[in-house]
């Protein structure tokens, strides 16, 4: 799973150098922020995980200018999806203009007779206590099987009633489809150290491994099936809809399906590694697509974490998202071996990927029909 734990590696390996060069120096004073305006501007973390009650995330988002939205996930190394869910309550009562969640449903018994029943009237509940999202995991497509032993795909017919009861209820779909396209390839042709990592030590999430289960692009097509078949369903691809290895491949996804958006969860570094290479691209892709990507980072606060060094971790790690896609200096991303210069975006393209389109994308919204 391309959890926090990754965000929280990059907050750690990331270091800020200086000076900045002076093209990013002149780039940054323009029209963009600076290291100074981070804790000032508002900003939304589209897709975190509190896995913890303890109020220590809320508490540094807080001070660092954020509201957060928490994604509960039928993840079997992840709290239990009641403990996720009475986190999540507890923590939205605390403090509800800044902490909101999503909630999500269990594949066990899907297939057979009131699963689409019971799993439509429990989103039903959640949304009436709150939740502004559904999370749909890497699960399907990758793991769950129906009773006849058979991989479920997202594009799955008996997938669409709950699709459109999401739609109903006003709320936006979270998919998780598939993995970083580094997951088929072999260790040393992946682009970036995180990813090695992960996959490394996660073999049963490493595709290359396995070639009897779905490919890359056979999980991309089955996404898009499913999006062209819920044209009003409100779809936002977690992780750059799993095509973070290439802003043209987003962008072309994005121009498909005009009402989908993508958050940044966990990929910064694919996107980093493309910027090095061509970082006026990248610039432009971000600019051109300001209403359609959320900022988000996955950063996870476990249960058994010192509250204390997850404040400094996700303070770590804000910043240096904010380093990069908000001003002109540059940093050494050790994840990708390189001196990166920020993108020193336009302020209100910031605005928008850091906080507007997130608060529009999750508002509860009821469909006339």
């Amino acid at each position: 799973m391309m959890m926090g734990a990754i965000a929280l590696v990059a907050a750690l390996s990331v270091a800020a150098t200086s000076p900045p060069s002076r093209a990013a120096t002149t780039a940054a004073a323009a029209d963009s922020y600076s290291m100074a305006d981070f804790a000032r501007v508002r900003k939304y973390d589209a897709h975190i995980h509190a896995n913890n009650a303890d109020p220590a995330f809320l508490r540094q988002a807080r001070a660092d200018g954020f509201e957060l939205l928490s994604i509960n996930v039928d993840y079997p190394d992840f709290p239990s999806l009641a403990r996720q869910h009475e986190i999540a309550l507890a923590l939205a009562a605390e403090d509800p203009l800044h902490f909101h969640w999503a909630t999500t449903f269990s594949m066990k018994g899907f297939g057979t007779p009131g699963w689409t029943e019971r799993v439509e009237a429990g989103l039903a509940r959640d949304v009436a206590k709150g939740a502004l999202a559904v999370k749909i995991w890497k699960n399907v497509g990758l793991a769950e099987k129906d009773a006849k032993g058979r991989l479920i795909m997202l594009d799955d017919p008996r997938l669409a009633p709950v699709a459109e009861k999401i739609r109903a209820l006003g709320v936006a779909l979270i998919d998780h489809q598939g993995e970083p396209r580094n997951c088929w390839l072999p260790l040393d042709q992946m682009t970036t150290d995180n990813d090695r990592e992960y996959f490394r030590h996660h073999p049963e999430y490493y595709m290359y491994l396995h070639p009897d289960m779905p490919g890359y692009e056979d999980l991309m097509a089955a996404r898009d099936r499913f999006v062209a078949a819920h044209p009003k369903l409100r779809f936002v691809g977690a992780h750059l809809a799993s095509l973070e290895y290439d802003v043209d491949r987003i962008a072309a996804f994005l121009d498909r399906f005009p009402d989908a958006s993508v958050d940044m969860a966990a990929r910064m570094s694919q996107v980093q590694y493309q910027s090095v290479r061509d970082r006026e691209k990248v610039r432009n892709f971000f600019i051109r697509y300001q209403d359609r990507v959320l900022y988000g980072t996955d950063l996870t606060f476990a249960a058994d974490a010192d509250p204390a060094q997850f404040r400094r971790e996700a303070h770590a790690v804000w910043r240096s998202d904010w380093r990069y896609l908000a001003t002109g200096e540059t940093q050494r991303v050790d994840m990708i071996h390189a001196e990166v210069p920020g993108l020193a975006l336009p302020r209100a393209v910031v605005d928008k990927i850091y906080y507007t389109n997130a608060r529009r994308v999750f508002a509860v919204s009821r469909p006339a029909d």
